[in-house]
């Protein structure tokens, strides 16, 4: 039973429709963060928005832990040996990387904020490879990272510049080195602990971290209509799914393989905003078209073989000698 879920978790197709299903999931939460701003937050202060985000990955937490439990008809929570892993994911993946965040985004343009965060794939490569030693940093891999974040700057070309400042763009970036890291970390504990209760576990404690920092700074929300509950509740159910799948997803796969498919998130986010949001869109059919086609061929490339990748290139290279 075991090997055939193993087979299942690894399988292109399967990985793929997972991984794209969570990408589309956290793209998704762009235009309901907005909404519940519009709907929650009197004040929009970066305390009231740690609050807000505390209040969502507390639920997350909630949420996963109960689902998982009733699935698997028994309680789920980690052993006591690895709760200082579960807080270390926690540190990393809700803590740090939201407080940069939602900081950073405070005092730079959403259009920059964007491309910083989709970095994020190239940190989590390298630190996985460089630092970690979980895989071998190859070519192919680069190439597959240059194209993907090719397409996430067609996406948000309108509108982008290249002035930088620390208290915004520096501190983009180190949420996404934090997102990178937590996606490492995460691979090297899921084999000690199984990754849907680091997930739901690690969104409990960075949840309630969040919280603390948001009321002790003064932050307010406010959920007073049944739509502003709704927008809370699928907040963090997608929170929950996504980030519970996306932990399986790296348990049973390469850090590459994986975190590739992070470049979709702008897509996605750009493609509902526009949808669900009362905002003049910025981008193109065209910029659409060229972003989705460079991330597509990212993927692609990534994807492929090693030996087969390896294959092409060397008779690529031979036919361009011959000439």
């Amino acid at each position: 039973m075991e090997k055939t879920k193993n087979k299942l978790f690894t399988n292109v197709f399967f990985v793929t429709a997972a991984a794209i299903l969570c990408c589309a999931l956290w793209g998704s939460a762009t235009p309901f963060i907005k909404t519940g701003y519009e709907l929650m937050l009197p004040d929009k202060d970066v305390p009231s928005t740690m609050l807000f985000a505390g209040i969502r990955f507390f639920l997350a937490g909630i949420i996963t832990v109960i689902i998982y439990s009733v699935a698997g008809k028994r309680v789920l929570y980690p052993k006591a040996e690895n709760l200082g892993k579960v807080a270390v994911v926690s540190l990393f993946q809700t803590v740090i990387q939201y407080i940069f965040f939602y900081v950073g985004l405070a005092n730079t343009t959403g259009v920059k904020g964007t491309v910083i965060s989709g970095s994020s794939t190239f940190f989590a490569i390298l630190i996985a490879s460089l630092i970690f030693r979980q895989e071998k940093l190859t070519f192919k891999k680069i190439f597959a990272c240059v194209l993907g974040f090719a397409g996430v700057i067609a996406v948000n070309l309108k509108g982008l510049d290249f002035n930088m400042n620390f208290m915004g763009d520096a501190f983009v970036l180190f949420s996404a080195i934090a997102s990178a890291a937590s996606s490492v970390i995460m691979k090297r504990y899921s084999n000690d602990e199984d990754p849907v209760v680091i997930s739901g576990y690690q969104f409990i404690m960075g949840g309630a971290v969040m919280m603390a920092i948001g009321l002790l700074f003064g932050g307010g929300v406010e959920i007073t209509t049944l739509k502003a509950g709704a927008v809370l509740t699928y907040l963090a159910f997608l929170s929950a799914i996504a980030y519970a799948l996306w932990g399986i997803l790296l348990k049973h796969n390469p850090v590459s393989k994986v975190t590739v498919f992070s470049f979709t998130i702008p897509v996605f986010g750009v493609l509902l905003s526009n949808v669900m949001l009362a905002e003049e869109s910025n981008v193109s059919l065209l910029n659409l078209l060229i972003a989705l086609v460079l991330i597509c061929a990212g993927i692609m490339v990534n994807s492929r073989p090693e030996k087969a990748y390896l294959a092409t290139k060397v008779k690529s290279e031979y036919h361009y000698i011959k000439k």
